[in-house]
Formats: C-alpha cells, structure tokens, sequence
C-alpha cells in the first residue's frame, strides 16, 4: 500500500501522508503504480465531465483542464518549462543545459510552450467533448504516466542526487515491463481510440528519448516530466483531428 502512496503523493496534489520519507526501495516501487494514478486521474476528470452536464463546451473544456492542472499541482509543467528553457539556452551544451534547468525562473520560451501546450489541450478537450469522446480523459493521463515508466526502463538518468535517482536505481525492472505490457493490452483492447494513442505515446516517446540522449546522455526529472506533458497532449490532439 506505500507505494502507491508515495505514488499518489508524488504525482498528484491529493491530501495523501505519509509517516515519514520513504525508503529508496518503496520510491522505486511505487513507479509501478503510476499507470494506477493516471487511470484514477482520469477517472476524475470523466466524473468531473459527467456531473458538469449542460455547461456549456468551451467553459467545461476550461474547467477540466483547471481541475487537470490543479490535481497534478503543475509539478509536470513545470519540468516542460524548465527543459523549454533549457533546450534552447544550452546551445546544444550538456553543462549548460543542464544547469539552466536546476534555475527555478522561467525565460520567455518556457512561458511560449507552456501557454501553447495548454491552449491545445484545451481545444483538444472542447472538440472531444463536442464529440462524446470522454474516453480520452482516461487514456490520456494513463499513457502519460505509463511512458514514464519506459523511459526510466530504457534510459539512464543524468543527475546525480536529483529526485528521479532512487526511482531509477530502485524500479522493479521485471515487474515494470509486466505494468506495461497490461496497459498495451488494455490500450489494444480499447479499440481504434486506444490503438491510436498507443501508436502516438510510442512516436513521441521515442522522439523525445532520442533528443534527451543525444543533448544529455539520459534523463532528468524534468525531461520526464515535459516528456509526460508531451504525450498527454499529443494523445487529445491525435484523437481530436479523428473525432
């Protein structure tokens, strides 16, 4: 039951106590649960949806995204902003790269990709919802936090010391794959919705994975965190153009 805890405690703004730190053992288990609280999340947001009824579409695809930014405390848009800004003020420099990412303030760039990620998921949502396509509210947040886990599993982490260290360290590498391989299976049981943002989770990952590798030799909590924002995005977008 801790690591699905600290899993839910790391991922999201719910009011979850823990009695003290975790050891680095059960940090690194409870990424196994990450697919678990992207599901909850999205559970969430499809009740949050259902009980908004007769809103009016534009105001309830800004409500969900309100609510959707709130519950995950932006811990996620702030690593896309940080890489943003990082990306482009390295000048293709690992060092400077990533120092420019342990810098709390936010340049210009990080506020241009934040405020355009964010206004495409937002018309993403008022389409899906003009559709009736709530599906995607699930899918979403659990690829999202799925593709976390084939990162850590497939690259090293760079930063010695930082927060996803003893995630990688300590993941249960066997029993990750099996996590993931039940969420291909769901994803491919879910129809052509759930084929397709299978299909988009995999390309980008496999994008941003190369250009983290070639820029840092690995990752960094917040590459994995943009990384997270990216595929959230891009599964609303894809299934948005199809709806």
């Amino acid at each position: 039951m801790q690591p699905f805890l600290i899993a839910l405690q790391f991922l999201t703004s719910l009011p979850v106590r823990l009695s003290g730190m975790p050891e680095p053992q059960a940090a690194g288990r409870s990424m196994l649960y990450y697919p678990l609280v992207g599901l909850l999340l999205g559970t969430i947001l499809w009740l949050v949806s259902a009980a908004l009824g007769d809103v009016a579409l534009p105001l309830q695809a800004a409500l969900l995204l309100s609510i959707w930014v709130a519950l995950t405390g932006a811990l996620h848009l702030d690593g896309l902003a940080d890489s943003a800004d990082a990306w482009l003020g390295g000048f293709g420099d690992r060092e400077r790269t990533l120092a420019i990412m342990k810098d709390p303030r936010s340049g210009p760039v990080a506020v241009v990709v934040l405020v355009l990620l964010l206004l495409l998921k937002f018309v993403a949502l008022w389409t899906l919802l003009a559709q009736g396509d709530q599906f995607a509210l699930l899918l979403a947040p659990l690829l999202g936090r799925s593709a976390l886990l084939g990162l850590f599993l497939t690259t090293p982490y760079v930063r010695p010391g930082g927060l996803g260290q003893a995630l990688a360290e300590h993941m249960p590498r066997a029993q990750v794959r099996v996590v993931l391989m039940t969420v291909f299976a769901i994803c491919l049981l879910s129809g052509a919705s759930g084929w397709l943002a299978l299909l988009v989770t995999g390309a980008v990952g496999l994008l941003a994975r190369r250009a983290m590798c070639r820029r840092l030799g690995g990752t960094t909590g917040d590459t994995a965190g943009a990384l997270l924002e990216l595929v959230e995005c891009a599964v609303l977008v894809v299934l948005a153009l199809q709806a």
